[in-house]
């Protein structure tokens, strides 16, 4: 790495949040100024292992644009994306493990072909613009869902549920076939193990033997795209939220690059780096539940 990239003053990213903040007619007097009031005069190293010791007594820092704390404005947007993330997971489950199931009991009939077109079609189609066609239909010319601005959960459950329905099922139905063609595959190959064919052979019903038998065994590469799923939503959904216009975590770290707030931009990445590494932890702990053959040190049990 070229070592003024590190001793020099200004990032590689084009701009200056002294500049956009104080407009197109500003001196260079003022914007030297500014930045040496924000701290933007230091060498880059030496600004990173400021924010870097600051982070480390749990201060992410101020907001170069908003002059607020960088904890205080992801406490604010974290929440709408957490549950527009797990709302889309709850959606992505109802219509994936009924078909996906279905599709491997019933491999090579109608159910199966049908699970795997709604699966070709949700991977194809992007979020984005079934958002905007859920728009279109049930906001626009239907007038089924009314196009309103986020409410929290605890403060009016049945706004919040209408405004987050439909950017949850927009951007469910590609997490669904993710999830859908991961689980067929999956409990395909559980129903041809040797334990399945015992249970038949013991009498046992089919929805029994897939339920209780191959199913769990299924669900462990099931639950590891899943985890990665939730982990990628919390930072991959600005474009559903900028559709339905929702105040959430990518929508901030978004804005924060096109005004240079470079304090916010770190906050904000720190923050879903360990919300991926919480959520693969999550998902490793749950293996042990899931399959009883799998101990939580990592052993098979014999």
């Amino acid at each position: 790495m070229n070592l003024h990239l590190l001793t020099g003053h200004y990032h590689l990213i084009p701009g200056n949040p002294a500049e956009i903040l104080l407009g197109q007619d500003a001196t260079p007097q003022a914007i030297h100024a500014l930045d040496a009031q924000m701290g933007l005069d230091k060498p880059l190293l030496m600004q990173y292992l400021t924010w870097l010791l600051n982070v480390l007594r749990g201060d992410l820092g101020t907001s170069l644009v908003d002059h607020e704390p960088v904890s205080q404005l992801i406490l604010q947007r974290l929440p709408v994306t957490v549950e527009l993330a797990f709302g889309t997971m709850i959606v992505a489950i109802l219509i994936a493990f009924p078909l996906g199931v279905a599709a491997a009991v019933m491999r090579g009939r109608v159910a199966d072909f049908v699970a795997m077109f709604t699966a070709t079609v949700g991977i194809s189609v992007p979020p984005f613009w079934l958002g905007i066609l859920f728009l279109l239909l049930f906001t626009v010319k239907f007038h089924l869902v009314a196009n309103s601005l986020y409410v929290p959960i605890w403060q009016d459950p049945l706004k919040n549920l209408e405004c987050m329905l439909l950017p949850c099922v927009a951007t469910g139905i590609r997490e669904a076939a993710v999830l859908l063609r991961m689980l067929r595959s999956s409990l395909m190959d559980a129903l041809g193990e040797d334990f399945v064919r015992t249970a038949w052979a013991k009498g046992l019903k089919g929805a029994a033997v897939t339920l209780r038998h191959a199913l769990p065994n299924a669900l462990v590469p099931v639950l590891t795209a899943g985890g990665l799923q939730i982990a990628g939503l919390l930072g991959g959904l600005v474009i559903t939220e900028q559709v339905f216009s929702l105040p959430g975590f990518g929508q901030l770290l978004v804005q924060s690059v096109f005004s240079r707030d470079y304090t916010t931009v770190q906050g904000t990445a720190l923050v879903a780096a360990l919300i991926v590494i919480i959520v693969n932890l999550l998902i490793d702990l749950t293996y042990s539940r899931i399959d009883l053959r799998i101990r939580t040190d990592g052993r098979m049990e014999a």
